[in-house]
């Protein structure tokens, strides 16, 4: 499968969104504040996204692992992820189909001024080129939904994790019911044609998760799933009751995912 009619797409839907800066502090200050302010809103989320991971579940994994994990950050874009986590002593590896110098794996570069700087690999999520049994962690940074087909990318990233090892899937929207994400790809594939001349649907991306989707993966893939809800705040909490009452589709969660493979 090319991808690069949906990679051309993608970075010029990023541009136009105003993503990434030519300052270093600018990707320095990432999760936790977007200098720029074009983007305040979704950062915001990633942030509490990573301040849930952090407080929850890095402390259980890094307990059985002092001196730190090999972790494989699977959609790291710029590579903010795998630069907190190496601030926290692990050892990532960032995995982007993009590597362009401002939103993509070349963006990077302004982290490599750490003690131990981390390996970026251009590569597709369906075929790493990784080692079997390589890493500890295996993390999805908003990034699952672009699969075509969630088992076969998920076992692709099993394959290249440890057993026991621990798998996490983060910020991919999610909904209870498939006519709500049916219906959110209409939408976004409308807009994007009247804002970008385009519907981004070069590749057949699955694009959301429901119920359905998780129970599928368990059985295939001999998962226990832990579903966990991080705060994203009043005004994200109370979503679901506007929609309601505007007779909207039902909007979209991000829940994390937490796994860990079979010994």
């Amino acid at each position: 499968m090319t991808f690069r009619q949906f990679v051309r797409e993608y970075e010029s839907v990023r541009a136009k969104e105003g993503r990434g800066s030519d300052r270093a502090d600018y990707y320095l200050a990432l999760p936790f504040k977007d200098l720029t302010g074009r983007n305040a809103w979704q950062w915001s989320i990633r942030a509490r996204t990573f301040r849930f991971i952090e407080k929850n579940l890095l402390p259980r994994i890094e307990s059985r692992r002092p001196r730190g994990c090999d972790v494989l950050d699977i959609g790291a874009g710029n590579g903010w992820l795998s630069y907190r986590l190496a601030q926290r002593g692990h050892r990532p590896v960032a995995v982007d189909l993009l590597d362009n110098d401002t939103d993509g794996l070349g963006a990077a570069r302004h982290y490599f001024h750490l003690a131990r700087p981390f390996a970026c690999f251009k590569a597709e999520m369906d075929c790493l080129p990784f080692m079997p049994e390589q890493f500890d962690v295996v993390i999805f940074n908003a990034s699952l939904h672009y699969s075509v087909d969630y088992g076969r990318t998920l076992e692709e990233a099993l394959r290249c994790l440890r057993r026991g090892g621990h798998l996490i899937i983060a910020d991919s929207p999610f909904y209870w019911k498939e006519e709500s994400g049916q219906k959110m790809l209409q939408e976004k594939r409308a807009a994007f044609d009247r804002q970008f001349g385009f519907r981004s649907d070069s590749i057949r991306s699955r694009e959301y998760i429901t119920p359905e989707n998780l129970k599928y993966l368990a059985a295939r893939l001999a998962l226990q799933w832990s579903v966990y809800k991080p705060w994203y705040g009043v005004t994200w909490a109370l979503r679901p009751i506007r929609a309601k009452l505007m007779r909207r589709r039902e909007p979209s969660k991000f829940y994390l995912l937490h796994a860990q493979r079979e010994n």
